[in-house]
């Protein structure tokens, strides 16, 4: 069963957010705790705030108190502890606002820490510009006619097939050392995406990258 979660982190603030009745967890990391009131989110609405807290000082007299969670290992990353926590919770999908933007090693590194975890969780990146993950070796989808579609090798990806793009792919190696397969567009409202190995990040493009899976 589907049990999903909004997760913040520390990049650029979104602009705008689903519907918090959409998810059965709300967490941020201590970083994006400053993106709060500008979203129109309360404390009381977060299920908890996690990371090693040098971002902000801790009252802990308040009430909200109790919902951090300290972690304070410096081997890994506040998002990845934060996923970490959200895996012990019985989440299967997270939706993460604030991975992109500003300094771009953050942003790899948020990259990186969800190919770690996408053989356990669906973890999807939204953006003012896009939205992005990590796709199966047999992915349909449903967007819009002329909607911005990038297919990016991590590190590869073999014998790539494409239906509804402007530019197909006929079983095609994409590799960050030589072809990738960025903007490319839909030219109709249904695309499928196959390969036979390796990993494919799929950009879609558009305010928060709005499609339906087939």
């Amino acid at each position: 069963m589907q049990k999903k979660a909004l997760l913040l982190i520390n990049g650029e603030p979104p602009k705008a957010l689903a519907s918090l009745e959409n998810y059965a967890i709300v967490a941020c990391t201590d970083g994006a705790y400053f993106y709060l009131p500008s979203l129109g989110i309360s404390e009381s609405q977060l299920d908890f705030i996690s990371g090693d807290f040098d971002s902000y000082a801790v009252d802990r007299n308040s009430a909200f108190y109790e919902k951090h969670i300290y972690t304070p290992d410096q081997e890994q990353t506040d998002f990845f502890k934060a996923l970490e926590i959200l895996e012990t919770k019985g989440v299967t999908h997270v939706e993460v606002y604030g991975g992109s933007g500003g300094e771009m090693d953050h942003f790899l590194g948020n990259l990186s820490v969800a190919y770690q975890f996408k053989e356990r969780l669906d973890i999807r990146f939204f953006d003012q510009y896009a939205s992005f993950y990590f796709i199966p070796p047999h992915y349909e989808l449903e967007l819009s006619k002329g909607q911005l579609v990038s297919l990016y090798p991590f590190p590869q990806a073999h014998g790539v097939k494409t239906s509804g793009l402007n530019w197909e792919l006929h079983g095609q190696s994409l590799s960050i050392q030589s072809q990738i397969g960025t903007r490319n567009f839909a030219t109709g409202s249904k695309i499928t995406i196959e390969y036979s190995s390796g990993d494919l990040l799929l950009f879609i493009g558009g305010p928060c990258g709005k499609t339906t899976e087939v």
